[in-house]
């Protein structure tokens, strides 16, 4: 087994909504280097979980195009700055934050009304100011998710007032790496691989790296112990479970039932004994019987029965 060494070569923290790590890994094989870093680009870029405004009410506004009365922002430009609130969730459940204020004053999102499970990473991000004595009131959604959110043009059920937004879900806003190479000896080249990450401050670059190494491991460890035979032993299994129902569940005419009852036919695993001719001489039971039996074998659970048996 291969084991590398990694290191944090820098860390550092420009506001609350930039973080920067900086990484070494080493030693690689040559050509591991670029597949590494790769795998860990497109994973860390797309599939760590973040959390988001993604609908916003505001009180006595119809629309995304509307103006208020003693604001000086419109509603477009509230929604924008909503969209780039850096926020961190606890919870996987849908929260519901609020802000009430009354001017004149600069709403930034540390007058946010936010449940303990939800927190701003920086709480002097600009919304809106509000120029006189005008209250504002609003109320927003924020929801977990992964990548870009687009809004969703049909209705939203959850709240009908809600004006839906989309939604940046990335905690991780950039990534870089490149490889260098290390002429070990004359046949022996290795690779040191070098990561920089750039964060939203809602997750450190530290957390982003592992986040995306769990991800791959786990995507990955199920190929580590491959089985061929396993797909193969789950379908005699799955035949066996369906040879053993009963023909209570193919919900069959009282006629055709008490026929198949008198002829000791309990199971699917006894009807398959007979072919579509042998059923016809099954005392009592005519063409239209046989042809409700067959027809339920092959809607309910996928089974053809031979016309004839086959010879020897």
């Amino acid at each position: 087994m291969t084991h590398f060494h990694i290191e944090c070569i820098e860390s550092k923290r420009d506001n609350h909504r930039e973080h920067y790590g900086h990484f070494l890994l080493e030693p690689l094989q040559k050509g591991q280097g670029a597949t590494v870093g790769n795998s860990l680009r497109r994973t860390i870029l797309s599939d760590l979980e973040g959390a988001a405004i993604v609908a916003v009410r505001i009180a006595g506004i119809n629309h995304e195009f509307s103006t208020i009365t003693g604001v000086r922002e419109d509603v477009l430009e509230i929604l924008l700055n909503l969209k780039t609130v850096v926020i961190k969730s606890h919870t996987q459940e849908t929260q519901v934050g609020r802000v009430r204020i009354q001017g004149p004053a600069i709403i930034t999102t540390g007058l946010f009304e936010l449940p303990p499970e939800v927190e701003i990473i920086d709480p002097k991000q600009y919304i809106a100011t509000v120029c006189n004595n005008t209250i504002f009131e609003m109320e927003f959604r924020i929801e977990k998710g992964y990548g870009y959110k687009l809004i969703d043009k049909g209705i939203d059920n959850k709240s009908i007032d809600f004006i839906q937004m989309d939604a940046v879900f990335m905690p991780t806003t950039k990534f870089n790496y490149h490889v260098k190479e290390q002429r070990i000896d004359t046949n022996n080249i290795q690779e040191k691989l070098f990561l920089e990450i750039w964060t939203n401050g809602s997750i450190s670059p530290q957390e982003a790296l592992s986040q995306g190494a769990n991800i791959l491991t786990k995507l990955f460890h199920p190929l580590t112990n491959i089985n061929f035979q396993t797909k193969e032993n789950n379908s005699n299994n799955v035949d066996n479970q369906i040879h053993q129902i009963l023909i209570e569940e193919l919900q069959l005419s009282v006629r055709a039932y008490n026929c198949l009852k008198r002829a000791q036919i309990n199971s699917i695993s006894d009807l398959l004994d007979y072919s579509q001719e042998e059923l016809l001489e099954i005392k009592n039971f005519g063409q239209k019987s046989a042809e409700e039996v067959i027809d339920a074998l092959k809607d309910k659970l996928g089974i053809y029965l031979p016309k004839e048996k086959e010879k020897d």
